[in-house]
């Protein structure tokens, strides 16, 4: 069995910056609080967790002199509410979704009207609206768009940047179909993170490889749930596991090939740890195999030849 990896895997460049960020906080102040998981993954936050990091949901649960902003952003108003308390910031938000941020904002003080794509529950969707006004909606089905009666003469439309590009494309066309004879104007912003495209594509182009797709992250990170559905999109059984701990024997049964790939907030040695468990379980296999092989075909004994004469 061949077990190959993307190209495309471990922490992307926003996840390595958040994350080094975060530790010298902890390390400067002793402890500190993130609003939400600075990234989407347990095992990292369990991590920082042992350094004194904390997380919590709310700002009026902070209650260490140090705020941490995650890297999926947070909206203006939460924010200023953590100065207005006297809080030592640390701002971690990933560059590519501050550049989201920003065009939001410029495109709500143009009077745009903005359309998200993007999960409306996700944190850095709502940090999104927030950076304009609240002035827009959030949605993945360019339907619920459609059924709105009201609209105001200017729309701009950009995306959560974890999401995929072909649906990105798919849905900005029909959401031009229905919005072009209602409105004056329509801008489109593309703000999907190239690291992610890249990311996407070599999965992908892996899944067309193999037989089985291993895709690691944690189970709330958006970017590796848009993974595993891409790479299911190739016809590849694809499992979404977290650690090497959940790969199960049946899952390998007779596959020739196994391909591995992992969400922007994956650490290399999880990677690894699933490297050498996929190994570890061909290499049981292989003994199983060998074993039955041998019970089923023994071996005849050497047996001494009878002297002539």
């Amino acid at each position: 069995m061949r077990i190959l990896k993307a190209e495309e895997t471990g922490f992307c460049f926003g996840v390595k910056r958040a994350l080094k960020s975060l530790e010298e906080a902890a390390r400067k102040y002793g402890e500190a609080e993130t609003l939400g998981p600075v990234v989407h993954n347990q095992q990292v936050v369990d991590q920082f967790a042992r350094l004194g990091v904390r997380v919590v949901s709310h700002t009026e649960e902070v209650t260490a002199g140090v705020a941490v902003i995650p890297s999926h952003g947070l909206p203006p108003g939460a924010a200023e509410k953590l100065r207005e308390r006297g809080l030592t910031i640390v701002d971690t938000t990933c560059p590519n979704v501050h550049r989201t941020q920003m065009a939001a904002r410029r495109l709500a003080e143009d009077d745009f009207w903005l359309v998200v794509f993007g999960d409306p529950a996700h944190p850095e969707v709502k940090g999104i609206l927030g950076w304009a006004n609240d002035q827009g909606e959030a949605t993945l089905d360019s339907r619920d768009i459609a059924r709105r009666t009201d609209f105001p003469r200017r729309v701009g439309v950009l995306s959560q940047s974890t999401r995929n590009e072909s649906d990105f494309t798919r849905f900005v066309n029909d959401l031009a179909t229905v919005l072009l004879p209602r409105v004056q104007e329509m801008s489109i912003l593309n703000t999907l993170c190239n690291v992610t495209r890249k990311r996407q594509a070599a999965a992908l182009e892996l899944a067309r490889q193999v037989d089985l797709m291993m895709v690691v992250g944690g189970r709330n990170s958006a970017n590796t749930r848009i993974l595993a559905e891409i790479c299911s999109s190739a016809g590849t059984p694809t499992h979404h596991i977290e650690t090497a701990g959940e790969i199960r024997d049946e899952w390998l049964a007779g596959r020739e090939s196994v391909g591995v790939t992992s969400g922007t907030s994956i650490p290399d040695n999880v990677i690894d740890e699933v490297m050498l468990e996929l190994k570890r379980h061909h290499a049981d296999q292989r003994r199983a195999a060998t074993e039955r092989g041998d019970r089923r075909h023994p071996q005849p004994r050497n047996r001494r030849r009878p002297d002539p004469g």
